[in-house]
């Protein structure tokens, strides 16, 4: 048999939970400890698991215990200073649970240092691993819906930042990671809803578009209606040739196009193993041949960096954010407010004379951009 690799979780959440799940039922692991602040966390999973051992927090657990592989999924504010205490150990591998940070810089900054020691990384997106999500990003990268030209996703019950990290980052594997031009967004926060210790959106929608045009627009939120009846999520796939219709974590899509003109349903057995297990066993395959892969960190990074270039666009006013979002200068506040007549005076220029849009390749486009802000 393979070597057994000994693995400790911290963060007995939602995430944590399913890490603990995924190590337990795969033979490549052994789940030694876990540790969370939380007295009743530790009681439940101890229940769960007897004979595992249990610790309040990760400094403890890091003294006493130390393991072949570490899960971060604590919530993301603490995924650094979690990561940066695990790399003083002799690791084989870390997984750090989705979204990287609660921001960009700092998600960033966690895949450097893991790169930095050349250690073996996960990154779970259950949609890179699941059948039928992998079948649908197989289907659109044959060419089997034509060019990709829009990606809309509804989700009701979830936000940006905890449930956008996952439609977003399957966006960018979608379009084999093409440079986002920039991502716009607005949302409703009246309810002052909290979801996963984030403050999160009542209502929201978040545009993006990649160099080429193709687009992606995300409804997310408390309550969001869907086009058809569905249980929590529906991505639309549009190509030149053809639809697909997918929903989210269900085991089934549907494609309409040359081969199928009056729409074929393929639906799975989701069968026995935890999407977090699959993972877990990639990364034990990377920790076997010393080759680490941060393909799927680096698709997660950027998707973060939607999530993140969503919310600035928001905070200021809902204007475009154009990426990389470290080059983005918040603009200045304007008194425009589109709807009203105009008075005829106070400035502004004539939308039925504007000048000629800059080419996509100029390198001044972006400055023109500001410029017309």
């Amino acid at each position: 048999m393979s070597h057994q690799y000994t693995a400790a979780v911290i963060g007995a959440g939602m995430g944590g939970r399913v890490s603990m799940a995924g190590l337990d039922a795969s033979p490549r692991f052994q789940l030694v400890a876990f540790a969370d602040i939380q007295a009743e966390a530790r009681a439940d999973i101890q229940e769960m698991y007897p004979g595992i051992r249990a610790f309040s927090s990760h400094q403890e657990l890091f003294s006493a215990c130390p393991t072949d592989i570490v899960c971060v999924s604590t919530w993301p504010p603490s995924h650094l200073e979690v990561t940066q205490a695990a790399l003083q150990l002799p690791l084989r591998g870390i997984l750090v649970e989705k979204p990287l940070a609660d921001n960009f810089a700092v998600g960033r900054r966690i895949l450097e240092l893991i790169r930095a020691r050349n250690l073996p990384m996960a990154v779970p997106h259950g949609l890179l691993v699941a059948d039928h999500s992998t079948q649908v990003l197989q289907r659109v990268h044959a060419g089997e819906i034509g060019q990709l030209k829009l990606v809309e996703i509804q989700c009701t019950g979830w936000d940006i930042i905890n449930a956008g990290i996952h439609w977003l980052d399957f966006f960018v594997e979608l379009t084999h990671r093409e440079p986002v031009e920039y991502v716009l967004a607005a949302c409703d926060a009246s309810t002052r809803t909290y979801r996963d210790s984030m403050q999160v959106e009542t209502l929201a929608v978040t545009y993006a578009q990649t160099t080429s045009g193709t687009r992606v627009v995300m409804n997310t939120g408390d309550y969001v209606s869907f086009s058809e009846p569905v249980e929590n999520t529906l991505f639309r796939l549009v190509g030149t040739l053809g639809t697909i219709d997918f929903y989210g974590w269900e085991n089934r899509y549907r494609i309409l196009n040359a081969e199928y003109p009056q729409g074929q349903l393929f639906e799975f057995d989701p069968g026995p193993t935890v999407l977090h297990q699959r993972h877990l066993e990639n990364l034990a395959a990377q920790i076997d041949r010393a080759q680490p892969d941060y393909t799927i960190a680096e698709g997660s990074l950027a998707a973060l960096e939607l999530c993140e270039a969503a919310y600035v666009s928001i905070r200021n006013g809902s204007v475009p954010v154009p990426l990389p979002l470290d080059d983005f200068t918040p603009p200045p506040a304007v008194d425009w407010q589109p709807g009203l007549p105009y008075s005829g005076h106070g400035g502004g220029r004539n939308g039925r004379r504007l000048p000629p849009r800059p080419q996509q390749d100029d390198p001044t486009l972006r400055t023109a951009q500001k410029e017309d802000k």
